[in-house]
């Protein structure tokens, strides 16, 4: 099973919609369709800042699970907000530091026209727990 293929069986990701279309050394790619739902302005659509947060999480964990091949759980993320999301959300995650217990990533969020919506960084535990790994289980197969 891909990474990719892990997370877009992940119950919160599969709700709001979010795809991991790519997840491979370090590197991942993820789509958000903006729905109704997701906006915060009554009658308009503008994402929420939750959604485009809980997007950066996703694929900043999936660019480094692609280098761990297990659990990574987020230990910290920032996210700066440029501007109001109103179309489809892309976002891209790239692992920068990769330590023995955590690693960090930069994720670039964008619309589907090319506006600049948020830049994240996030930090993910890559250590710890039993066989290694940071849930105390092995590999993603193995995740609760």
């Amino acid at each position: 099973m891909s990474v990719a293929d892990l997370l877009n069986g992940m119950p919160f990701a599969d709700l709001l919609g979010i795809e991991v279309v790519e997840a491979t050394d370090g590197y991942a790619e993820a789509e958000l369709p903006l729905r109704e739902e997701h906006s915060s302005v009554p009658g308009r659509e503008i994402a929420h800042g939750g959604i485009t947060y809980a997007l950066a999480d996703t694929v900043g964990g999936a660019s480094v699970i692609s280098l761990h091949h297990k659990p990574t759980p987020t230990v910290d993320m920032r996210i700066d907000y440029l501007a109001p999301a109103t179309t489809d959300l892309r976002a891209e995650a790239e692992v920068v530091r990769d330590g023995r217990s955590v690693a960090t990533a930069d994720v670039r969020i964008e619309d589907v026209d090319g506006t600049h919506v948020a830049d994240a960084r996030g930090t993910f535990k890559t250590g710890g727990g039993e066989d290694g790994g940071a849930w105390g289980v092995a590999s993603p197969e193995d995740a609760p």
